[in-house]
């Protein structure tokens, strides 16, 4: 899902870097970023970092943080590793070249999913996860660059989530419920 528009076929363009806020049932509650580096083997490295914190008054009731790094070679994921923390809850992973699931999208969405797609792989516990992507008909998204005409997809697994992308293929957007609450994503 990178953008189009290079000469240089062996060199894809870079994608832009990705910073959200993310709502909770309208109000603000944390940030989700994806950074993207070319390194000086030519591999992109994209590093995800979520903070997201409810709070009741002085205490805490749910929080939930993420850091990941993918390295790919092209259209080739060839590592990812990171740690995630969800309600107290801790996972790692640290998936390499000789990973089985290499072949699969992993679920950090900025490279978006093709409908059909059944499987990507989990960035909390780097194992499959069963999915069914659909297409979304277009519409326009509301960020903090403006309106922006986007395409979407619906990704329904163990829940569902809508997924924004403009016309370069750039992730803009985010959108789900999750216990009663609504979750959007906010392209700063």
């Amino acid at each position: 899902m990178l953008a189009v528009g290079t000469t240089d076929a062996a060199t894809p363009p870079e994608p832009s870097d990705i910073h959200f806020q993310v709502l909770r049932n309208g109000t603000p509650f944390g940030e989700h970023r994806v950074r993207f580096t070319r390194t000086s083997t030519g591999e992109l490295r994209v590093d995800t970092e979520i903070e997201l914190t409810v709070r009741f008054g002085p205490l805490t009731v749910f929080r939930y943080e993420q850091s990941i790094e993918e390295a790919w070679d092209g259209e080739d994921l060839i590592s990812l590793a990171g740690a995630t923390l969800r309600n107290g809850r801790e996972y790692t992973i640290d998936l390499g070249r000789d990973n089985a699931f290499a072949d699969l999208v992993p679920s950090s969405h900025w490279r978006g999913y093709e409908p059909g797609t059944e499987q990507i792989l989990n960035t909390e516990t780097g194992e499959p996860m069963a999915v069914t992507i659909t297409q979304l008909d277009r519409r326009e998204i509301l960020t903090g660059r403006g309106p922006i005409e986007a395409r979407g997809v619906r990704m329904t697994g163990s829940l569902s989530v809508d997924l924004w992308y403009d016309e370069d293929g750039e992730w803009i957007g985010c959108e789900f419920e999750v216990d009663g609450q609504s979750v959007r994503y906010v392209l700063l």
